[in-house]
């Protein structure tokens, strides 16, 4: 067993909760916890604990939580804890070069990707609408730039042909933590070397994980069935792909996609256009390809599968019809 680190954690939502929960379970010690301020939510706007957070108060770790690092105050506090290491694990604050230098072994951070690939702030779904067979984490030395530090460990993981965001996520936060601490294990050793050991990014093979955006999650039935269906697993659950069915009286409903799959035709039906619906799904032309919908969200309501949706709504879902209805 390797000597244990003093450690400042850092980290925001439950995939960081669940680091944080393999390093209270290790023989490490957590000597802060850092989080971003409370937020308001729900209908009441009451200040809300981040997942992180909940987690340290439950072990009774300190817990700060400034709005940057911009204060020397900030800084100096974090100084304080003479911390061996800062891991940090979807954190959401930019760390300046003053506090990346603090502990003594720098911050490293827990990045959901095979690095230089997808550097940014969606990985995860990035990779998933991209295609990619194969996703992991990257454990990396942090430096001034966007994911750009020296790779010290990484660990794969098959992306199947049914992953979700939400499961391919899972997979993540179950990987992250034993690489996490398989990482501290190696820093920890006296004979650790950050310039033999670590792997410099090849810049050059470097791909940007754009943020998701909610206008991304409209469907564009023009595009081939395989890129929908990639697109619809990568938006679940957050924005969920959609599409907009316009009643002959002109009402709008924005209609969720939570499944669906890509089939092969060779007809020559306009994309948009509706080929079959039934309790196997609504089958819609799409570019040289078709896509079978199979469980649909209508607003206010909770997501059905299409037979169950056909039963009040097989009007909307008629054969030769476009699927957004009335244009």
């Amino acid at each position: 067993m390797s000597t244990p680190l003093n450690i400042i954690f850092a980290g925001t939502p439950d995939f960081a909760a669940q680091h944080l929960a393999a390093l209270i379970n290790s023989h490490h010690n957590i000597v802060a916890v850092y989080c971003p301020p409370d937020k308001p939510a729900g209908r009441g706007k009451k200040l809300t604990a981040c997942a992180t957070k909940l987690l340290a108060t439950e072990h009774n770790l300190p817990v700060e939580q400034p709005k940057n690092f911009k204060e020397l105050s900030a800084q100096q506090t974090l100084a304080g804890y003479n911390a061996d290491i800062m891991v940090v694990v979807a954190y959401g604050l930019l760390l300046p070069e003053v506090i990346l230098s603090t502990p003594k072994l720098g911050c490293i951070n827990v990045h959901g990707s095979l690095l230089p690939k997808w550097r940014g702030a969606a990985p995860i779904q990035r990779s998933l609408e991209a295609g990619d067979i194969e996703t992991g984490v990257t454990i990396m030395q942090m430096d001034k730039g966007l994911d750009t530090g020296d790779m010290i460990l990484k660990s794969t993981c098959n992306i199947s042909e049914n992953d979700t965001s939400a499961s391919l996520y899972e997979k993540l936060a179950q990987l992250g933590p034993k690489a996490l601490l398989e990482t501290l294990d190696i820093m920890a050793a006296p004979s650790f070397d950050a310039i033999k050991h670590n792997t410099v990014q090849d810049n050059v093979q470097a791909t940007y994980a754009h943020k998701l955006d909610k206008a991304e999650a409209e469907l564009d039935w023009q595009l081939d069935a395989a890129t929908l269906n990639r697109k619809i697993r990568a938006y679940i659950p957050w924005p969920v792909a959609q599409f907009t069915f316009t009643e002959e009286n002109e009402k709008q409903h924005r209609i969720r996609v939570w499944s669906a799959a890509a089939e092969q035709y060779s007809g020559k039906e306009t994309a948009g256009t509706i080929l079959s619906a039934d309790k196997a799904g609504i089958l819609v032309a799409t570019n040289n390809s078709a896509i079978r919908l199979l469980k649909l969200q209508l607003p206010g309501k909770k997501p059905l599968t299409v037979a169950e949706l056909l039963n009040g709504r097989s009007e909307w879902f008629q054969v030769g019809n476009n699927i957004n209805g009335l244009i």
